[in-house]
């Protein structure tokens, strides 16, 4: 039984010889079962759009480049070596030369028991068809993996002899294997055979190299794994020569020779690969934790994020910065933010675009546009803490905004702002979810080690660590893995630059490059890595980790199994994402401390906050009183200022001693009533109005003070009466200005009514938060699988029903694969009229009211009023159709639907 052999039914039109291997890839898919097709379109969603009309059509989709090119981001390392094992293996390969370029002549237990499960996915993904006798890789895939000068193997294997010898004269092919030491031969195609024969025999190959010079083997040494090609001079050093005059060095150009892949295998031990890695990188632990220490930790920064996101939007009540041209916050007011929050620029962004991916923040949207925070932001403060965290978490896990990135540059060469535009990478969420799946593969309680987590990462997807770099087999890419180097340099002298000298001769053998297929080494320039590691720094941030472990309110988030139990699976859309967020905050509640409804008032004008304050008490302190320090108790300061800003808020002073005398624990101490007192006796003595600007008191000695006051002079102030004031300023600048001056002047309106500000006055218009950018197709669900499924076997069936030959059809040309039928209108309802009376099937041509044109195979029941109706198998449903859309009709041959 073969590798990967499927255990479900396969569809098998009739007709069809099961048993024969298939020639083509549409073969091998007609071959598979539904499930089969499924885990191929779910594998490679990029197929389903749109869905194809039949088998043939899906197989063509799944060769063309950009599709392949996805589906070989998606492998990972040792499924990607058995693919460029392949693509090094004769076409078609049996199973056991493919086994044999992997494992060597030594063999390895390790790659024999991880190779069939290889093979299967690239089955699966169709990359390989056939039976394991004969092995095929997809074509663009061999174009993409196979080496060539311009696209180098990562396996750094060169090309073939045959390919070597290809355009060359058929005397120097015999001069070459007289002195390999075989006999003559009548033409070049036996002589390139008997020449591939030698270095394929391990015997003979052995004997050949045995006779080779020291230094013509320090040549080799240098080529065998890679790259490849090197340079000779006009004037060959004689090992170089020695290889040359045995095909152990084989001319690519006038001035470049390469050694054979045949050769270089035998030199290797019949390995493609120096190190083939069948199993994923073991992922160790760094320090252990009890349980209830990781949650109790990430509760704590759970905590924290609320009270940081919630400090943030608060400050930016009145109106945030102002958005930049170019969309964005400047560097500027992203430090002010900074030094606000009390922390560093980098962890400022974070939260900025924490809430931004959140839908709490955006911009305002008018002529002087400014951040603010949304209505979305009040309805969350509406929440309990964990569900809040919840929806921050779940923002975080499924958005493509990257605040890593800020400070860098785009391709442009722009720097990258915060909240501006070119932030989102389509792989961060992915890699956000893969890392914290890899740490709940851990015990509870273990704390995965960065670097395992790093090397598992790049193992499991080794052509997506640079996202943004080129595609597999570009130039210069080495096949998207690989580092294209120039080439190795020989001639004669002692060598310069790279080059090194080798022998007693000196000979010059340099080597200029790493070799093909290398990994490039991790650093800034490995985005996935970079996802990673900002992963991990964001997880224990928000709460997701603590102290480096997965909390359990994030495997719940994540779908993932539990201490105790394993959830119900769970979609990661619509509905069934807010059940996990829901499950995560309920296991997240108990964790945090709850809140308290008093104070602890103080005789030094401070209020001590025990614990987190609920959401009234809260709110009317922060206006009363400014944040002096946090911690685990938050301790609040009472100055002029904020109680100026309470009055301000529409408070009187009877008010505010009300309202601490309710809610502290202590009695309110006497400095404290003092200073409400002296701030409301003089808080709006001062009114302000729009003239531009007027101030107007009761008492002219005080507008006297003020016009005496130096400080007053760039209000350029003017008594217009004794009551009155006139300044040529706007009546903010003007309350701005008062205030520095020491006085508690209050705004009003057109009617002389005191303007009341509230902390809450300004938020944005409705908004949504900004959509994730995918990175390529969503992955398509159960139904939208069963029904694409459906209609490409449906189409199949109709595109490869055997019809019966018209009588005349040996005087008409004959029908093109695919084209649809062509009938006058008179054989058209004749044909569906004795179709409807014998109940048979019919084959037709159809072109909707769009001009689209489509195979179908119907059963008509009914033809009347120009219109047929019948059962339609192509959709699996009733159908009517106009007769004069039907392009022609024939009927089926006996044997089929």
């Amino acid at each position: 039984m073969g590798i990967g052999e499927l255990d479900r039914e396969a569809y098998v039109p009739e007709g069809t010889d099961a048993a024969a291997a298939p020639r083509t890839l549409a073969e091998a898919l007609r071959a598979r079962g539904d499930e089969g097709l499924a885990a191929l379109l779910r594998a490679r969603p990029d197929l389903l759009s749109p869905v194809p009309n039949d088998l043939t059509q899906l197989a063509t989709r799944a060769g063309t480049r950009g599709s392949v090119v996805r589906a070989l981001e998606r492998l990972d390392r040792f499924a990607l070596q058995t693919a460029e094992a392949l693509a090094v293996a004769p076409d078609p390969a049996p199973y056991s030369v493919l086994l044999g370029l992997l494992t060597g002549d030594d063999g390895d237990p390790g790659i024999e028991a991880a190779l069939p499960g290889a093979v299967e996915a690239l089955r699966e993904q169709a990359l390989v068809w056939g039976e394991d006798d004969r092995l095929r890789l997809v074509r663009t895939a061999r174009e993409l993996l196979a080496p060539s000068p311009q696209h180098p193997s990562p396996t750094g294997l060169g090309p073939t002899v045959a390919e070597s010898t290809a355009g060359m004269s058929p005397g120097r092919i015999q001069e070459i294997i007289a002195a390999a030491g075989l006999p003559a031969t009548h033409d070049p195609v036996s002589a390139v055979a008997a020449l591939t024969e030698l270095f394929t025999d391990r015997d003979r190959m052995g004997a050949l190299l045995d006779t080779a010079p020291p230094d013509a083997l320090a040549v080799l040494d240098r080529l065998v794994w890679g790259p490849p090609y090197g340079e000779v001079t006009a004037n060959p050093a004689p090992p170089v020569q020695w290889l040359r005059d045995r095909g152990l060095l084989l001319p690519s150009s006038t001035r470049t020779v390469v050694l054979p892949r045949e050769a270089a295998l035998h030199l290797r031990g019949g390995r493609a690969h120096r190190a083939p890695e069948p199993r994923a990188p073991e992922l160790t632990v760094l320090r252990e934790y009890r349980p209830q220490v990781v949650d109790n930790a990430a509760a704590g920064q759970a905590y924290a994020a609320l009270a940081t996101v919630e400090e943030l939007l608060k400050s930016w009540d009145q109106g945030g910065p102002a958005v930049l041209r170019a969309g964005g916050m400047s560097v500027r007011d992203l430090k002010r933010t900074a030094v606000a929050l009390d922390v560093s620029e980098a962890v400022a962004a974070f939260w900025l675009e924490l809430a931004y991916g959140a839908g709490l923040l955006a911009s305002d949207g008018e002529a002087d546009e400014r951040y603010a925070p949304t209505p979305a932001y009040d309805d969350w403060l509406d929440l309990p803490p964990a569900e809040r965290w919840a929806r921050l978490a779940t923002a975080w896990l499924l958005g493509t905004r990257t605040s890593g990135l800020i400070g860098g540059q785009d391709a442009k060469g722009r720097t990258l702002s915060v909240l501006g535009p070119d932030l989102d990478r389509g792989a961060a969420p992915e890699v956000r979810r893969r890392v914290l799946t890899l740490q709940a593969t851990l015990a509870p309680g273990a704390a995965a080690d960065p670097e395992a987590l790093l090397a598992r990462l790049r193992w499991e997807r080794p052509l997506r660590g640079g996202t943004q770099g080129p595609r597999p087999g570009a130039p210069g890419t080495g096949a998207g893995t690989g580092a294209a180097g120039s080439a190795t340099t020989y001639g004669t002298g002692t060598g310069a630059g790279s080059r090194v000298g080798v022998g007693s001769a000196g000979t010059g053998i340099g080597h200029a490059s790493p070799a093909y297929g290398a990994a490039p080494a991790p650093g800034p320039s490995d985005l996935r890595s970079r996802l990673a590691l900002w992963t991990l720094g964001e997880a224990e941030m928000l709460g997701v980790t603590g102290r480096g472990a997965l909390a359990s309110p994030a495997r719940a988030l994540l779908n993932l199994p539990l201490a105790e139990a394993a959830p119900e699976p769970v979609a990661e859309h619509g509905v069934e994402l807010s059940v996990a967020a829901s499950r995560a905050a309920t296991l997240l509640a108990p964790l945090l401390p709850e809140a308290v409804d008093h104070v602890l008032l103080q005789a030094d004008l401070t209020a001590v906050a025990p614990g987190p304050l609920r959401r009234p008490l809260a709110d009317m302190l922060s206006v009363l009183a400014d944040v002096e320090s946090k911690g685990g108790a938050t301790v609040y300061r009472f100055t002029p200022g904020s109680v100026r800003r309470a009055l301000d808020a529409g408070r009187s002073a009877s008010d505010l001693h009300d309202f601490l005398t309710a809610h502290s624990r202590t009695p309110v101490p006497q400095p404290l009533s003092y200073l409400i007192d002296d701030v409301a006796r003089r808080h709006g003595h001062l009114r302000i109005g729009a003239a531009s600007a007027y101030v107007r008191c009761d008492d002219d000695a005080v507008l006297g003070e003020i016009l005496a006051d130096k400080r007053s002079a760039s209000l350029r102030l003017r008594r217009l009466a004794p009551t009155v004031l006139a300044a040529q300023t706007d009546p903010a600048a003007l309350l701005d200005g008062l205030r520095s001056m020491g006085y508690a002047p209050a705004a009003e309106s057109a009617a002389g009514d005191v303007l009341v500000t509230r902390a809450d006055a300004y938020r944005t218009g409705a908004r949504t938060a900004p959509a994730p950018v995918p990175d390529g197709p969503p992955a398509p669900d159960t139904t939208l699988l069963g029904a694409a499924v459906r209609a490409i076997r449906a189409g199949d069936l109709a595109s490869t029903a055997v019809r019966k030959e018209r009588p005349d059809s040996a005087q008409t040309p004959a029908r093109a694969a695919g084209a649809l039928p062509r009938t006058s209108s008179a054989e058209t309802l004749a044909t569906v009229q004795a179709a409807a009376m014998t109940g048979s099937a019919v084959w037709i041509g159809y072109v909707n009211a769009e001009g689209a044109a489509s195979q179908r195979v119907i059963a008509p029941v009914r033809v009347e009023g120009g219109f047929v109706t019948g059962y339609d198998h192509t959709a699996d449903e009733v159908r009517t159709y106009p007769l004069h859309r039907i392009t022609g009709v024939a009927e089926l041959a006996d044997d089929q639907v």
